[in-house]
Parts: structure tokens; C-alpha cells; sequence
């Protein structure tokens, strides 16, 4: 692994699946800022390969993907610890899955609505304790690191509609093509093109984001003509 502490991811394929038993919670090792991702085979490939019990293909995917998980989840839960504990339960997930998975697009279109859905699961149950009277809301504040929030393109685009800030992100950040964006929140894609060019539309028209996409400075305003008193617009007849 990339990281000597780190401990290794292991895969574990049963086919018992009416059974509730199952392997120990699988411990992933934290995403790292450039994720090393030197296997030059398709997704489905290695998906296919990892279901028949090869962990290599299985490590190839988890650290091609990873990353991808993490910017996700972290959209959604605000906090890197969870966000961290999202990948976690995203992977254990498709462990699961492989067994009847037949890839047939990237994983990355797979999975993001897990990771939606487990990310959205962890900040309800946070609410939740934060609402309780015992809770220790200013123990968990004081340890939350100051890097932990929305990433620059987030702060830009957090006053869209959810709809519209949604698409734009998996669009420009998470790099998935319209189709794809359809695909993972079962929408039409004429929904999709609709969203992202109102949310475009939007930040285009503000001052503050305008630069952002087209490159062009902010139009310049027309100086308005200093107002000349009535008694000096003619000179004084002699």
C-alpha cells in the first residue's frame, strides 16, 4: 500500500446471500490527495475479476475510486471523519453487490448512489443526536478541524437550488458525463441539461462567479456625466 501504517483492505465473496453472517467490517486505508491508479484495465473487468475472489482487481478499483467516494461523501456529511467512515461502508457495499454485479458503465456511476445514501443516513442520525438534551454539542465542535467544510467550488455554487448545485458538481467536479448524471439520480437527461444550464445561467449572471466560467471581467459601468448647475451651462452675457 501507499502508506505503511495503513492497513489492507481485504475481500471476502460469499454466495450465501440469505445469510445475515458475514465477514468482519472491512477496514479500508484513508484516501490519499493523488491516489496512485496505475492499472490500465476497465472497471468492469476488474469487477468481474473481484467476483470471483481476486483482491488485487479489488485493490485496483478501491484505489481508483476512493477519491471519488470521499468528495462525495464528504459534499454530503460535512465532516471528514464521516466522510471517511462513508468510503468505509461504501466498499463493504459492493463487496456485497459483486457476486450478481455486472458492470455495464464506470463504478464511479455505481456507486454514487450508494454514497449518497449513506452519507444522507449518517448526517439524519447526527441531527438526531444533536436534537437530544444529553447530547454534548460543544465537545463535538471543539473537535472539529478548521479544514473541514465545503471545498472553493462548493462555497461558490452552496446558494443553488440543491437540484442545480447537484448537477453542476458531478458535471464539472466529479467529471461524469450528462448520460451519467441521468443514470445516478434517475432523472431524464433533459432534466440534467436543463438544471446544469440554469445553474450556469445563474452564476454567469453573478458578479462574484461570472469569472469563474467564462474568464471575462465584469462589464464596466458607464460613468455618469457630472450634473452642470443651470446658471454655468451658458456663459454670463456682457
Amino acid at each position: 500500500m501507499e502508506r505503511p501504517g495503513d492497513p489492507t483492505p481485504r475481500l471476502h465473496i460469499s454466495d450465501s446471500g440469505g445469510s445475515d453472517a458475514g465477514p468482519p467490517p472491512i477496514k479500508f486505508p484513508a484516501p490519499i490527495s493523488t491516489p496512485r491508479d496505475d492499472d490500465p484495465r476497465a472497471d468492469a473487468l476488474l469487477v468481474g475479476l473481484a467476483s470471483r475472489g481476486d483482491e488485487e482487481a479489488f485493490l485496483a478499483l478501491y484505489r481508483r475510486h476512493r477519491s471519488f467516494v470521499v468528495s462525495v461523501a464528504r459534499r454530503y456529511t460535512r465532516d471528514e471523519s464521516e466522510a471517511l467512515d462513508v468510503l468505509q461502508d461504501t466498499f463493504a457495499y459492493l463487496v456485497k453487490k459483486l457476486p450478481t454485479l455486472r458492470l455495464t458503465s464506470k463504478l464511479s456511476t455505481f456507486l454514487y448512489p450508494a454514497v449518497r445514501n449513506i452519507a444522507l443516513t449518517i448526517r439524519r442520525k447526527d441531527r438526531m443526536v444533536a436534537l437530544s438534551p444529553t447530547h454534548d454539542t460543544a465537545g463535538k465542535a471543539s473537535t472539529a478541524s478548521p479544514e473541514i467544510g465545503p471545498r472553493p467550488i462548493e462555497k461558490v455554487v452552496v446558494d443553488l437550488p440543491e437540484g442545480q448545485r447537484e448537477v453542476l458538481l458531478l458535471r464539472f467536479v466529479n467529471d461524469l458525463s450528462l448520460r451519467e448524471i441521468a443514470a445516478v439520480l434517475s432523472i431524464p437527461i433533459g432534466t440534467v441539461k436543463s438544471r446544469l444550464h440554469q445553474a450556469i445561467a445563474t452564476l454567469r449572471e453573478d458578479p462574484k462567479t461570472r469569472e469563474l466560467f467564462d474568464g471575462e471581467p465584469p462589464p464596466p459601468t458607464t460613468p455618469t456625466p457630472p450634473t452642470i448647475p443651470s446658471e454655468s451651462r451658458h456663459p454670463p452675457s456682457r
